[in-house]
């Protein structure tokens, strides 16, 4: 088996930063990149050999903890009847703010609780870790990652309904939500308070660390690759070793954000994720258009590659691995991560929440992904050779370049605007865990957000590929606990589900917006 396939069953958001960012970031820092390394690197290796362990099966490997991922969602998406078909209709309604709640706890709006979760898996791997999974596998991962991902949303409604119901009203109003919660209070309920202490305090821990690797370092280096690029290269640009400048400004604008908490948080999302998302599939669709010719060969590709043998490693089987496990570390359907910033939503009724989330794998993988997979393979049509001289985030940067000459430009634009914002809803996941370890103190809520700006001017500087293993294990080791605490309490999401369509089939929920009444003139009404 090649090396890199075999490597790719393995791979996560960490761990693809080593095939996208190349050789590392600036040579100034190499000494404390290798110190660094030569201190991290037995952990790290030794964690992620644990987490990422694969069993070989007809010719490639089958990581078991996408097989975890994967199990979570069939399962969801069978115990809930297709949710993730039945309820998107409603999602578009909740977001819309039909059924916005007067009174109704939280802090931030359907829309901006998803804005910001969405900000959170839309990354760079939408943009390079697509193309990268289309040259491991070949067209027809693209089949199984629309597949996954449609299967991911039915975990995203359980987990995020788990973390509404269950999310824990501070005293100066905030409140706080996620799987650490649902985890310790939802066991709790079912007589294993200890178990789910246990678990609470391990996935917290696991977010904590996780979050400054791969939603921090691995972001703000990427950042700092695609401005370089955009400023003249390596060998040219006047930034190229002067990655600590750009991490001091990078880290004061996240900074700026975050110090406002959620709220401020979901006011930046929720204008920054419309535009990237729109620049980028105005961009995909425009190339797609120009590409309108290979779009049969595509269709033909994809749905060959997915279930023959042709030029994939393991055949179908592996094409559908790397599919599914490209999807699963795109959306984080499964751990559990979104659910932090959903339980923030003001609302009065859990399984809103679970609605809502929907969206996220069906904008983040069905729409995203697939647009960057069908770019590259209808660029494939024309350029043969595309997935075997470029790689990554560069590969997605030819074949918009070979339409369109100056479109790198706004593909960059994008990319640090990926960056930007996945950081940003990191930070908040980050924060939460570190507050459910450590408590709602003010000041130790500063010291996070300081060490985590701290994080994003070493990112910036120097490439610690060790520590972006390590906190990419971490983060995916949170889904076992994560997909456990699916299992055992999706009944209580089930009881729950039955009881808001009950209330809105009765009417006691209103829908503004067919009514045409107000929040404003109900706001009287007792709350149920």
């Amino acid at each position: 088996m090649h090396p890199l396939i075999q490597r790719s069953s393995r791979i996560g958001v960490g761990g693809l930063a080593a095939v996208l960012l190349g050789a590392g970031s600036s040579a100034q820092a190499a000494g404390i990149d290798q110190a660094a390394e030569t201190l991290i690197a037995p952990v790290a290796s030794a964690v992620s050999s644990l987490i990422f362990f694969a069993l070989p099966l007809f010719g490639t490997e089958l990581p078991l903890v996408v097989l975890w991922l994967i199990a979570g969602a069939i399962f969801s998406t069978f115990y809930f009847n297709f949710i993730n078909l039945r309820g998107l209709t409603h999602a578009f309604k909740l977001v819309r703010g039909d059924y916005s709640q007067p009174g109704a706890r939280g802090e931030v709006s359907h829309f901006q609780a998803l804005a910001t979760a969405v900000s959170g898996t839309v990354g760079i791997g939408n943009i390079g870790g697509v193309a990268i999974a289309i040259s491991l596998g070949g067209p027809g991962v693209l089949l199984w990652m629309i597949l996954a991902g449609f299967l991911g949303m039915s975990t995203k409604f359980v987990e995020c309904s788990l973390a509404t119901h269950y999310r824990r009203q501070n005293a100066d109003g905030s409140v706080s939500g996620g799987p650490m919660y649902y985890l310790a209070r939802g066991l709790a309920e079912r007589g294993l308070p200890r178990l789910g202490k246990a678990l609470g305090k391990f996935y917290a821990i696991g977010i904590v660390i996780g979050c400054l690797g791969i939603g921090n370092m691995f972001q703000s280096n990427q950042a700092f690759m695609q401005f370089v690029n955009v400023t003249g290269g390596a060998e040219t640009s006047w930034f190229a070793d002067k990655g600590w400048l750009f991490g001091v400004v990078l880290a004061a604008l996240i900074g700026l954000v975050i110090l406002g908490g959620i709220k401020s948080i979901a006011r930046v999302t929720e204008k920054v994720v419309p535009v990237m998302a729109l620049l980028y599939c105005s961009m995909a669709l425009l190339i797609l258009a120009m590409n309108a010719d290979a779009i049969p060969f595509a269709i033909q590709a994809i749905f060959h590659g997915a279930f023959t043998a042709e030029g994939i490693a393991g055949g179908t089987l592996g094409a559908m691995i790397i599919g599914f496990q490209r999807a699963v570390f795109s959306n984080e359907a499964g751990i559990g991560s979104s659910a932090i910033a959903h339980a923030a939503a003001r609302t009065r009724d859990p399984m809103t929440e679970g609605y809502v989330s929907l969206l996220e794998p069906l904008v983040d993988t069905i729409i995203i992904c697939s647009l960057t997979g069908l770019v590259i393979v209808t660029t494939l049509y024309y350029d043969p050779a595309l997935t075997e001289t470029a790689s990554g985030i560069q590969m997605t940067s030819q074949a918009f370049e070979r339409n369109v000459a100056w479109f790198p430009l706004p593909l960059s634009v994008a990319a640090l605007l990926f960056a930007f914002s996945t950081a940003v809803s990191w930070s908040y996941y980050g924060l939460k865990g570190w507050c459910y370890l450590f408590g709602e103190g003010q000041w130790g809520r500063n010291l996070f957000k300081l060490l985590f700006c701290t994080f994003i001017v070493i990112g910036s500087m120097i490439q610690l590929q060790s520590m972006l293993t390590l906190s990419d294990a971490l983060v995916f080791v949170i889904c076992v606990p994560n997909i456990l605490g699916i299992y055992l309490l999706a009944p209580v999401a089930k009881r729950e589900l039955k009881r808001y369509r009950q209330r809105l089939a009765s009417g006691a929920i209103v829908d503004y917006r067919r009514t045409g009444a107000t929040p404003a003139a109900l706001s009287e009404r007792p709350r149920l």
